[in-house]
């Protein structure tokens, strides 16, 4: 149950760094110039970070997993 707790974090962790990742990353290298600061917004909430909490979910999962059986 502790490992799955901690998978939940780096989930949580994973979810804001890509939120704040991919709004950096889109305002950055966006050419859009009419809604630009929706594009920024959205894409950081509905791609970015829900693509890094399950990177941080999967690899926070392995890495308890392959440290327990040490």
């Amino acid at each position: 149950m502790k490992t799955f707790g901690m998978s939940i974090l780096g989930s949580t962790a994973g979810y804001v760094v890509g939120l704040f990742g991919g709004m950096a990353l889109v305002s950055v290298l966006s050419s859009n110039t009419h809604d630009k600061s929706m594009e920024v917004v959205t894409t950081g909430f509905f791609v970015t970070g829900p693509l890094m909490a399950v990177i941080g979910f999967i690899g926070t999962l392995i890495f308890r997993l392959t440290r327990s059986e040490r």
